[in-house]
């Protein structure tokens, strides 16, 4: 039976880069899931109450660069997203660079094939910004989401903190995000489980 969900994404969380490294490695191994990666972005969550939203904050707009770019694969070339998604996320966390500079994007985007001149053409434009702040309001008003990942299913939504990485294990993504799935469907009364240490 297909799972339906979505899960959210901010390159800059080393979280959302595991989960999104075990779901992507679930698809690329036949997993029955039919997924939405959604934008949400960590800079807007933590702007306070009354000041202007990172949205509307051409200050903010660097921090939102990368997300866009990955909105624009997403939505205008769709069968590149999977490798560009891993590529920003890893040139953040694996590289260690700064991903509100463009040139980073751009690397980012071109070692994977993709053209970062149509990207930013689009991202230019404005329409990915506006699609993020959709989506991000979108699961804060529907899901009180807070931050990255939260899947998403049906009218279930929880964070989650996947400490590993799949190291292109198909099976291990499989039945990673299997189990994270079916906690979040199948066992709602648990609302925090959470370890008190974690193993070095």
């Amino acid at each position: 039976m297909t799972m339906t969900f979505s899960v959210n994404f901010d390159y800059r969380c080393p979280f959302a880069r595991n989960a999104h490294e075990h779901v992507v490695a679930a698809l690329r191994a036949d997993a029955d899931y039919d997924v939405s990666f959604r934008g949400f972005s960590l800079t807007e969550a933590h702007v306070a109450p009354g000041e202007l939203s990172a949205f509307d904050d051409p200050n903010h707009r660097a921090d939102l660069v990368a997300l866009a770019a990955g909105i624009v694969v997403r939505d205008r070339l769709p069968e590149r997203f999977l490798d560009a998604h891993l590529s920003l996320f890893a040139v953040r966390h694996d590289d260690g660079d700064d991903l509100r500079d463009e040139a980073v994007v751009r690397n980012a985007l071109t070692r994977v094939g993709v053209d970062a001149d149509l990207v930013f053409s689009e991202i230019e434009s404005g329409w990915p910004f506006e699609t993020i702040r959709a989506e991000h309001q979108a699961s804060v008003k529907e899901h009180a989401a807070f931050g990255v990942p939260t899947f998403i299913a049906g009218d279930q939504a929880a964070f989650v903190r996947v400490m590993t990485r799949p190291n292109g294990d198909g099976k291990l993504a499989t039945s990673t995000v299997d189990r994270v799935l079916d906690l979040l469907m199948g066992h709602p009364e648990i609302n925090e489980f959470k370890h008190t240490s974690i193993p070095r």
